[in-house]
Formats: C-alpha cells, sequence, structure tokens
C-alpha cells in the first residue's frame, strides 16, 4: 500500500513513494525478540493489532520481570526515511523500571535479530526515543539512546548512552508523528510533529549499555551504515497508528 504525504514530508521526484510497514490486521513481515525467549517467540503476546493500531500490550504478565522486548521489521535498511505515529496508553506493567514510564522508541541501524542470544537486552543499534510527560518533570521525546553503538556531533564522538532532543514535552495520550532521516552513516535526523530536533553522524559499533551479546556480533569501531529497525517494549503500553517507510537514493549522501 502506497501513500501521498503532503507538507514537510512530500516526497520529491528523486524519492519514492511512501509504503506502509504495518497492514493494519496482523504483524506480517515483523518478528518479536523477547528477552529470555527464542527468537519469534512471544508467549504474552507483548507485540498485537487491536482496533488496527499495532499495540504494545502487558496483560499477559504478572510481572515484566526485565523480558525487554523489540519487534522486528524483515528487512534490513541504509537510505530512508521512517514515520512513525504512536500515543503511550495504559498503566506501566508491574515490576517495570521507574526510568521507563512512558518510555519506548525505535532501534535502527540494529544488527539483526537472528544474531542476538537468548539472554541479550537490547539488540546493538541506535534507538530514536519516545518519552511521555510524566506531569512533573521536562521530558522531550525524539531523543537518541546507543546501546553499544556511538555517534558523532559536530565532528566530536558522543559516548554517553543518550542525548536528549529539543523537542517539547509531549503529556497525556497524544498522538506523536515522529519521522527519522536516515543517510547511511553521512547525516541521521530526528524530526517531532515536523520540527527537527537532533542531528547526527557517523555511527560506529562501540560502548556498554547493552547485555548478554555474542561478542561476534560487537565488533567495536566498525562503521554502521545500515541495519533494521525494530519497534521496542520497554514495559509501559504504547500503540502505533503509522508505520511508514520511504526509500531515499542512496548516492546524495
Amino acid at each position: 500500500m502506497a501513500f501521498t504525504l503532503v507538507g514537510r514530508s512530500a516526497a520529491r521526484s528523486d524519492q519514492s513513494e511512501w509504503t506502509s510497514l504495518f497492514n493494519g490486521r496482523d504483524l506480517t513481515g515483523w518478528t518479536p525478540k523477547i528477552r529470555g525467549s527464542a527468537l519469534g517467540v512471544d508467549s504474552a503476546r507483548t507485540f498485537r493489532v487491536e482496533d488496527g493500531l499495532l499495540t504494545v500490550s502487558y496483560d499477559g504478565y504478572d510481572d515484566f520481570g526485565a523480558r525487554y522486548g523489540h519487534l522486528f521489521y524483515e528487512e534490513p535498511l541504509s537510505h530512508y526515511r521512517l514515520l512513525v505515529e504512536y500515543r503511550f496508553v495504559g498503566e506501566q506493567a508491574p515490576g517495570g523500571p521507574d526510568w521507563a514510564f512512558e518510555n519506548s522508541g525505535v532501534m535502527f541501524h540494529a544488527q539483526a535479530p537472528e544474531s542476538m542470544p537468548a539472554a541479550q537486552d537490547f539488540p546493538i543499534s541506535l534507538e530514536a526515543q519516545f518519552l511521555g510527560g510524566n506531569g512533573v518533570d521536562e521530558r522531550p521525546t525524539g531523543n537518541l539512546c546507543t546501546p553499544g553503538t556511538h555517534v558523532e556531533m559536530d565532528g566530536r564522538l558522543v559516548e554517553q548512552h543518550c542525548v536528549q532532543s529539543s523537542s517539547v514535552t509531549i503529556h497525556d495520550d497524544a498522538w506523536v508523528i515522529f519521522e527519522l532521516v536516515v543517510l547511511g552513516d553521512s547525516l541521521i535526523t530526528h524530526i517531532v510533529d515536523g520540527d527537527t530536533v537532533l542531528s547526527y553522524a557517523r555511527p560506529v559499533i562501540g560502548g556498554g549499555a547493552v547485555d548478554g551479546f555474542d561478542p561476534r556480533a560487537k565488533p567495536d569501531g566498525t562503521r554502521l551504515t545500515g541495519g533494521h529497525i525494530a519497534l521496542q517494549s520497554e514495559s509501559h503500553p504504547i500503540q502505533f497508528r503509522r508505520v511508514l517507510l520511504q526509500r531515499l537514493d542512496g548516492t546524495r549522501d
């Protein structure tokens, strides 16, 4: 299914049309990887489709138990624009960590899910982090987190795990449109509701903030020019209304 978007997201003649990665009926094209389980096993139905929305739910959990999950799209990508429309809903799962309140995201440039052992918590990847407001603190969304990776900003290697964007805090269950523009390893841009909130370049494998991985999947210093995308489950329910992809010409870096 193809889409034509207007405004700031309009496709130019040198780009492909927007295509939905989510068919609104089931999870065709996506595979779950839940910590502690084999690839493809999601016995608690964490990832599901409800009322046409791709939903992350924890009603099958007595306790979250650090069972971080990721729903991987089947195809690795390098040069593209990704649009994700999301909202946080409901209550956090029992046993979810405090930092994971209204916290989720989309991983990209991620290792193949087949290379993740059952005990691994997060894929080696970049994360566009989604945060919702808690009514007290400033919690910008569209941030960057880096499990097992580093990036450069303004020509400087950034080794801290998370970098805040310039986004405002978004409260309640408002729908948010997040766009990610990825040009291999040359430039990556985060856009929240039409405003550019963060940009960086030259991601490489390195650093910590990831556990249980196979060392062969983490050759530190290796450039990240592409990889898989995956939607997160970190203990707070979230719904996705649209997940759209626009392929970009890889020669225009």
